[in-house]
C-alpha cells in the first residue's frame, strides 16, 4: 500500500493549510521551504515577502482587516540566525 504525499500548501483567500487547516506556512511547509532554498535564503525571503503581499490582500479583502502577525508568520521564522 502506497501513501499519498500530503501537500502543505496556501489555500486561497483563506490562507490556512490546505493539508492540516491551521495558518499558512505551518511547520511541515516551513521544513520544506527550508530544505528547498537551504542553499539561498535571500531568494527564499523574497519569496515569503510575495506571498505575504498577497496574503494580505486576500485576507483584507475577504476578512476585512489585516492580522498583526503576518510579518511573523510568513518572514521573521525564515531569517537567518
Amino acid at each position: 500500500m502506497t501513501r499519498r504525499r500530503v501537500e502543505h500548501l496556501p489555500s486561497r483567500p483563506t490562507w490556512r493549510c490546505s493539508a492540516c487547516g491551521i495558518a499558512w506556512p505551518c511547520s511541515p511547509a516551513k521544513l520544506r521551504l527550508l530544505g528547498e532554498y537551504r542553499n539561498d535564503r535571500t531568494a527564499l525571503l523574497i519569496y515569503l515577502a510575495t506571498l505575504k503581499t498577497e496574503a494580505a490582500e486576500h485576507l483584507v479583502e475577504f476578512g476585512g482587516t489585516l492580522p498583526n502577525n503576518l510579518a511573523d508568520r510568513f518572514i521573521y521564522w525564515a531569517r537567518a540566525r
